[in-house]
């Protein structure tokens, strides 16, 4: 079954998120108390709604516990944050990730149990989705508006393979730069280095020729 992913705030953090979930064909419901926000993403997310997520009996109605991934990306209101994250946890959502306005914010996150806490200014509303969407995805950097470097880690369905099995570059048009293996890094594997689990793969190419990779090799 697919991941169902819900986007709590539409500012131009938690809306490029949205957009970029929606991008890959999933699921997702965009909430947000501004109606005029609402109805932008109404023809971009799955379902669309207005709801104040500091209001339980709200969250609930929505059946937000169901989701696999909640991204709360409140703008400036920290208590609004907070209180939405506090909710989401006790209502027993796998995965929460929150938007933090700084260091403190970040604090009180991680204590009241948020899995992952970002900072808009030092990250990406784009690399962070794709890092949600590929649990084999460990970081991503934009090098343009089309070419990433990726940091992947290897699965069983490339254990034992060398790089000359594999035949990457010619596959899927994507070069692996290094592995790093527990504290070793290999820069510029040779052809018969062989794969191992759990390897990390830095590999860097078009973002489509990666995400080609990803969907028929690391799934």
């Amino acid at each position: 079954m697919r991941k169902e992913f819900a986007v709590i705030g539409l500012g131009r953090f938690g809306g490029s998120i949205c957009r970029a979930l929606a991008e890959e064909g999933l699921e997702v419901m965009a909430i947000d108390m501004n109606e005029d926000r609402v109805n932008e993403f109404s023809m971009i997310a799955t379902h669309a709604v207005v709801g104040d997520t500091t209001d339980e009996s709200v969250v609930k109605s929505l059946g937000i516990r169901n989701f696999d991934h909640v991204i709360v990306a409140i703008g400036d209101n920290i208590q609004a944050s907070i209180l939405t994250t506090l909710i989401l946890k006790e209502l027993g959502v796998n995965k929460i990730t929150v938007k933090a306005q700084n260091d403190y914010h970040e604090k009180v996150l991680r204590k009241i149990g948020a899995d992952h806490v970002v900072h808009p200014e030092r990250d990406m509303g784009k690399r962070i989705a794709h890092s949600i969407v590929s649990n084999n995805v460990l970081d991503y950097l934009e090098l343009s508006d089309e070419h990433s470097i990726v940091e992947i880690v290897a699965n069983q369905k490339l254990a034992g393979y060398s790089l000359i099995d594999l035949d990457i570059r010619a596959k899927y048009g994507i070069n692996i730069v290094a592995i790093k293996r527990k504290n070793e890094i290999i820069v510029s594997p040779k052809a018969h280095e062989r794969i191992q689990v759990n390897d990390i793969l830095i590999v860097i190419g078009a973002d489509v020729d990666i995400n080609r990779f990803e969907k028929k090799v690391m799934v």
